[in-house]
């Protein structure tokens, strides 16, 4: 399903390759499991919004509870989503994220034009020209 969009996806089962894969290539999007081998996925969430605040993390996770969920939110998760979820609902959220930071990007270069008011607009629903 995700391959019929424009939306490149890549899967990495262990965290040194999750790592190195994002410092070589940097999503805009990250779907992040809270449970893996080597290291606890909110730590994963911590290192990659300090490095990569841009990049919009959504976890999917069948082992989470409320406080997670707070942690996560706090830490600047996109959105926290408990397994099972039906595939529609998460490609769903996938693109809710994408149009963030692609509001995001419409808004910088906005405001490096000096179009403020379009910069601001750009951060609203829609997206804003700027030129």
């Amino acid at each position: 399903m995700m391959r019929k969009s424009s939306y490149r996806p890549w899967l990495n089962a262990s965290t040194c390759a999750t790592s190195r894969a994002v410092d070589d290539a940097v999503p805009d999007v990250m779907v992040l499991d809270l449970k893996m081998p080597g290291i606890d996925g909110m730590e994963v969430l911590r290192r990659v919004k300090k490095a990569y605040p841009s990049v919009q993390v959504i976890i999917l996770t069948g082992h989470g509870d409320a406080r997670q969920e707070r942690e996560a939110r706090n830490i600047g998760a996109f959105d926290y989503l408990r397994k099972p979820v039906e595939i529609d609902y998460l490609v769903e959220r996938i693109r809710a994220a994408a149009g963030l930071v692609e509001r995001s990007l419409n808004a910088a270069a906005c405001a490096e034009e000096g179009a403020f008011g379009a910069a601001q607009e750009a951060l609203g629903s829609q997206p804003a020209k700027c030129c």
